[in-house]
């Protein structure tokens, strides 16, 4: 439990569940499991510019998210995971251009997890393997395939939900997004998780979609793995 700089008290430490305030941003302790070297940060607002006479001309402000009003900072909003793509649609993508339906299949990666441990941070100590963490399945359909765990407060209900149990405590509300392109093929983008998305052991760069295909592996969290496969008829 923490407590968000409103004075709420809060179950999840990215994000207040009462009032949605970004609880980081506020100085607290990142999630467990974060690698400060490897995870990126949303990119930072364009600095002011000092103008003629008129001495310093005050930045644009960001365009606001249509759902929520969150500045915008990337392709998503980093509140409510809207995206800014606009009218230009991609295809529905639930089923390749070679008619190959797409699942996204879940699991717990033990070897991920000790490298994780290993790695440090504040709360490292304290997150367990869990004993039993059975696949699930989930199909790849429509125009994105949201990951992350569900936020009643921020009104997040992803489309691959790992709120569990068991619940990786390293995963974020809305910690990664599939999309489908026009093709039938899949891309990935991180939208700035707290603790970073690594495709294939790479880790992936905030707001720079990634080509997915069969058989790819998404590691995520303190241990949470999302293989790619062939889906059933």
């Amino acid at each position: 439990m923490v407590t968000c700089p409103q004075g709420h008290q809060s179950d999840s430490d990215d994000y207040c569940d009462t009032c949605g305030l970004q609880i980081q941003a506020a100085g607290t302790t990142p999630a467990a499991g974060r690698r400060p070297s490897e995870a990126a940060s949303p990119s930072a607002p364009p600095a002011a510019s000092s103008g003629g006479a008129g001495g310093a001309v005050p930045a644009v402000p960001a365009e606001p998210c249509p759902v929520c009003q969150t500045p915008r900072a990337g392709q998503f909003c980093e509140l409510c995971g809207h995206s800014f793509a606009g009218g230009a649609a991609p295809a529905r993508g639930a089923v390749t251009g070679g008619g190959t339906r797409w699942e996204a299949v879940t699991a717990a990666d033990r070897a991920y997890y000790e490298q994780v441990i290993a790695q440090g941070g504040p709360d490292a100590g304290s997150i367990a393997f869990p004993p039993y963490c059975p696949e699930r399945s989930f199909r790849m359909a429509g125009e994105q395939v949201r990951i992350g765990r569900e936020s009643k407060a921020r009104g997040i209900r992803p489309e691959i939900d790992l709120t569990g149990p068991p619940s990786d405590p390293g995963v974020s509300h809305l910690h990664a997004v599939l999309l489908a392109q026009p093709d039938g093929s899949w891309t990935l983008v991180d939208p700035g998780s707290a603790n970073g998305t690594y495709v294939n052991g790479k880790p992936v760069t905030v707001n720079v979609p990634v080509p997915v295909g069969l058989g790819d592996r998404i590691h995520l969290g303190a241990w949470t793995v999302i293989t790619i496969r062939e889906g059933t008829p």
